[in-house]
């Protein structure tokens, strides 16, 4: 399967489904993070990035979250990329990966508090 094409748009019905059931099934897990949309936009504007991966991660002060790291086409983490610096060197640099989800909040599909 192409990466660029993975994932599908649903309702929001089953969206709310597969949630109460995850919330049910995992009561003591996070319940959602937020990734701003210009972190989304530098990863995915990074050369051959194709996707996003979420990864579970635990941050520094110990709270779960999610790091997001680009994949190229053939679904490989994106974890370099390279460059032309000004003198005309070709060099590799780390490429964008994020996290700072600061927040563990409510989800707008189902009301429930922690």
């Amino acid at each position: 399967m192409e990466v660029a094409s993975i994932g599908e748009s649903i309702d929001h019905d089953l969206a709310k489904e597969m949630v109460q059931s995850y919330q049910t099934t995992y009561p003591e897990a996070f319940t959602a993070v937020v990734v701003g949309r210009n972190i989304i936009n530098q990863i995915l504007a990074q050369p051959g990035c194709s996707g996003i991966r979420f990864v579970d991660a635990i941050n520094e002060e110990g709270q779960k979250t999610l790091v997001c790291v680009g994949v190229d086409a053939a679904g490989k983490d994106i974890i370099k990329n390279v460059v032309v610096e000004r003198n005309g060197m070709i060099s590799t640099i780390p490429a964008i990966v994020a996290d700072r989800n600061f927040e563990d909040f409510l989800t707008w599909l189902t009301g429930a508090s922690k």
